[in-house]
């Protein structure tokens, strides 16, 4: 609790002040650099605060219960959640990150720009199957786009408890109304240059009480020598006085309070006037009609200010109503509780304890499956994701070992759920309860079920064999209580690792490479296409002797097979015995299946991404030519988003005392791409060879392209320089134009007319415009990767690029190190770490 400083002196205050906020004068400095903030920071808290408002505002405006904020990466090839209000942030988990290209309804608002909305589940289903697998529960949902300016910020997601009428038409323009201002707020700090993209970390907005606080909370300052007292309102109505008949002595309060809890109370404030103790005591006040009732009142005397000695500063709390309604609860043979929106222990009566064989201190603070193990399966905490999304009540029995069963209600709003439980009779169907409780981490029923559905989730979004590999980590290993994890691949048949997570340092390294057929698990688990169990130590050492061991108890070896062919193998290690059951060994091969479905898929994804990048290498110059008053430096740099490659070609072809400097840039990312600009980089070259001019060879080309139907479109920039004359000729076909830089340091991207894309129209014509190079000069060819940002408009990024090359410095580095210092500068001003698209640049100085 922090002090209660009055800004007026000890003594009575005026009738119906209160307690009076007094503002220091901030001076020159802003209240940003009082506090210490930088301008990133502040301008982060901005942009919070803007998400925290939106999704609370939505919630506040509708019959809504949920609300979450998607914004764009910074590469906008992601939507990350930033801000959720009213929905569990742990059932969010494999919707934190998203592909902005991907199949789910924010992903769909935010590259369309119109708003999605979803009735019930049903609806949900058929149109977005993979959201309802990750999200199987009875709600409605709206993904409004964040737009501003041209600009799409973000999606803005609202969900309602599914009614069957889908998203009320009444709340739709307040949706469209809190989207657009939090859009103009993004804009707005968007144009004071600060970035409005998330950092990583998602805002859990704290909803306001359902109901008015039935806690009094009154403010006082006590100099005790003096005996004067300063309190607020609230202080006065708690002591049963009106504020403005409290004459602000501390007789007149002590006369309100029951005579037989005076000693003790002035007792504790000498002890905490003469030591740096506080004053923390309940006392009984009179009411207006002499009634007593308890309050509580905390104090402490503020020693480290100079001259304050014999004062006390504090609050009393009336907590009447509260009380009596925690007396009530704690009264009944119910078992009542309260979980917040994350599933966490809030609150447990006396009845939980002895229905639940746990105690209270034990639970608060955790979810019951947590504390629990009888509660562990992860169905039991299924049914509470059901009951916040849908916002459902919901009902469910639960066997506490060894025999007890209970039934257990859950009523759910946006701040958490209310829970009964209360003791019920076994199901007719009922099984005979096991000898023992279920170890941590089995499943059972819907419990398996559900998580085969989380794991086939995740491995959907798998693209490489490592984030295969996180995601059984990440939905498997907690899930079943094991502590280790091993993914085998096959290469040239042996078993080459993965990951793994929980073994000792070096542990595996004796198992890297082994062949196929060697006489270990890993590997006979594969040839046998047969699981193989071990549920103790013993077992594991009797079938393989001499078998290096480590520190654990039990091991699952799964063989991973794709389409009837071995793809590798994974291994489970629990630290203590355990008992696979018929379920869990059948669920475990089922998701072995699926892991080796999605560890081909990211094999043959990787085959595919190097055959591309080798195809593409490959096709470029390894060497370029040498000409007289020429040098010549080129560049190409890959994209580092996701696995997939570009279409991006240049090339010097020397044509008796001619120089065709060419550059390109084939549409997609894939091998056809790539095949593609390997057949356009041969056909302009055959055609520059043949002597036609820059006009005719960008036709033909065309014409060609056309002929081929790749189905894609391509972009190509050729000049023909004469060296010895000083002069060129330029054609364009849809691509960005050259960028001259001057003798003088000057730099202009030259404006020269152009055709259109290669593949778009077989009569299209091709202009040529004269170049003039004087000695000094230096001309840049480059695709749009090295210009093309999100954030600004990609003629910003030509300018850039012109910056980059003016000036006398950029003068001096091509007098100093040649074009090829030059082309360094330019990739380290301009080339984005997290660019998306390739970069292809050629630097060519004239002397």
């Amino acid at each position: 609790m922090r002090e209660a400083v009055p800004a007026d002196p000890p003594g009575p205050r005026p009738s119906g002040g209160g307690v009076r906020a007094v503002r220091p004068d901030p001076g020159p400095r802003s209240l940003r650099e009082r506090i210490g903030l930088s301008v990133e920071e502040q301008a982060a808290r901005d942009r919070d605060a803007l998400l925290t408002s939106a999704v609370r505002t939505l919630l506040g405006g509708t019959d809504a219960h949920g609300a979450t904020v998607h914004l764009r990466s910074r590469d906008r090839r992601s939507l990350v959640l930033c801000a959720v209000a009213g929905v569990p942030l742990s059932v969010l988990g494999p919707f934190r990150r998203i592909a902005a290209a991907g199949p789910l309804p924010v992903a769909v608002g935010y590259r369309t720009g119109r708003t999605v909305l979803l009735a019930d589940t049903e609806d949900t289903m058929r149109r977005f199957p993979q959201f309802a697998l990750g999200l199987p529960y009875d709600f409605a949902s709206a993904w409004i786009p964040v737009r501003a300016g041209g600009e799409t910020y973000g999606v803005l997601g609202v969900l309602w408890p599914a009614t069957g009428d889908g998203v009320p038409e009444s709340a739709r323009r307040h949706l469209r109304a809190v989207a657009d201002r939090l859009a103009a707020g993004l804009a707005g700090l968007e144009e004071a240059g600060h970035p409005v993209e998330p950092d990583g970390e998602t805002t859990v907005a704290e909803l306001g009480p359902p109901s008015a606080p039935t806690t009094r909370v009154g403010l006082f300052d006590w100099n005790v020598p003096a005996g004067t007292v300063s309190a607020d309102d609230q202080f006065c109505e708690i002591f049963g006085l009106a504020p403005g008949d409290f004459d602000g002595r501390a007789d007149t309060l002590a006369a309100r309070v029951a005579p037989g809890d005076l000693p003790e109370f002035r007792s504790a404030v000498r002890g905490a006037l003469d030591g740096d103790r506080g004053v923390a005591a309940r006392l009984r006040v009179l009411d207006r009609d002499g009634h007593p009732y308890p309050v509580e009142l905390w104090a402490r005397a503020p020693h480290d200010r100079p001259g304050q000695w014999g004062r006390l500063v504090g609050a009393v709390l009336d907590t009447r109503t509260g009380t009596a309604a925690t007396a009530a609860v704690e009264r009944l043979s119910d078992g009542v509780f309260s979980l917040d929106p994350d599933g966490r222990v809030t609150y447990a009566n006396h009845s939980v304890e002895l229905l639940l064989r746990a105690r209270r201190e034990d639970l608060v603070g955790h979810p019951p499956w947590q504390v629990l193990p009888w509660l562990s399966d992860p169905v039991y905490e299924n049914r509470y994701r059901a009951a916040m999304l849908s916002q459902q009540p919901t009902a469910f029995l639960a066997l506490r070992p060894p025999d007890h069963w209970l039934a257990f209600s859950l009523y759910p709003d946006a701040h958490g759920v209310t829970g009964r439980v209360v003791a019920a009779e076994p199901p007719p169907d009922a099984a005979a309860p096991p000898a023992e409780p279920a170890p941590p981490g089995t499943w059972t029923g819907l419990g398996a079920m559900y998580h085969l559905l989380q794991l086939a989730s995740a491995l959907s979004e798998a693209v490489t064999a490592r984030e295969v590999f996180r995601a059984v980590a990440d939905e498997i290993l907690p899930a079943l209580g094991g502590q280790e994890l091993a993914v085998y691949a096959v290469r040239e048949k042996r078993l080459n690792l993965v990951a793994q997570s929980g073994y000792p340092d070096g542990f595996l390294d004796r198992f890297e490479g082994i062949p196929f057929g060697a006489r270990v698990p890993g590997a006979e688990t594969l040839s046998s296409g047969t699981p193989i169990f071990f549920e103790s130590v013993d077992q594991l050492a009797a079938a393989y002797p001499g078998l290096a061991l480590d520190d654990m108890g039990a091991w699952a070896f799964l063989p991973l097979i794709a389409s009837g062919h071995p793809v590798g193998s994974c291994i489970l290690g629990f630290d203590r015995p355990r008992v696979f059951t018929l379920e869990e060994r059948g669920l475990l091969t089922a998701l072995a299946g699926f892991i080796a479905q999605a560890l081909e898929r990211a094999r043959l994804y990787d085959a595919e991404f190097t055959l591309a990048r080798g195809l593409q290498q490959a096709l470029l110059p390894h060497r370029l030519p040498h000409v007289a008053g020429v040098r010549i430096a080129a560049r190409y740099l890959p994209g580092t988003q996701g696995m997939e490659i570009g279409g991006d070609w240049y090339d010097a072809i020397v044509t008796g005392r001619d120089l065709c400097l060419v550059i390109g840039d084939v549409e997609g990312h894939s091998v056809g791409a790539a095949a593609t600009m390997g057949q356009l980089r041969s056909a302009v070259r055959a055609f520059t060879t043949g002597g036609h001019p820059p006009d005719e060879v960008l036709a033909r080309t065309n014409q060609l392209l056309l002929e081929l139907d790749p189905g894609l479109l391509a972009s190509c920039c050729l000049v023909r320089l004469t060296p010895g004359e000083g002069t060129a000729l330029v054609a364009r076909a849809g691509h960005l134009p050259p960028v001259l830089r001057h003798p003088d340091g000057r730099a202009e991207a030259l404006d020269v007319p152009g055709g259109p894309l290669l593949g778009v129209d077989g009569t299209a014509g091709y202009p040529v415009s004269p170049l003039t190079l004087e000695p000094g000069s230096v001309l840049a060819l480059y695709t749009d990767g090295l210009v093309e940002d999100p954030a600004v408009a990609i003629d910003e990024g030509v300018e850039r690029l012109c910056a980059a090359l003016a000036g006398p410095d950029a003068g001096q580095l091509v007098a100093r190190a040649g074009p090829d210092g030059l082309a360094d500068r330019v990739l380290h001003e301009l080339g984005s770490t997290h660019r998306v698209d390739d970069i292809a640049l050629m630097i060519t100085a004239y002397r």
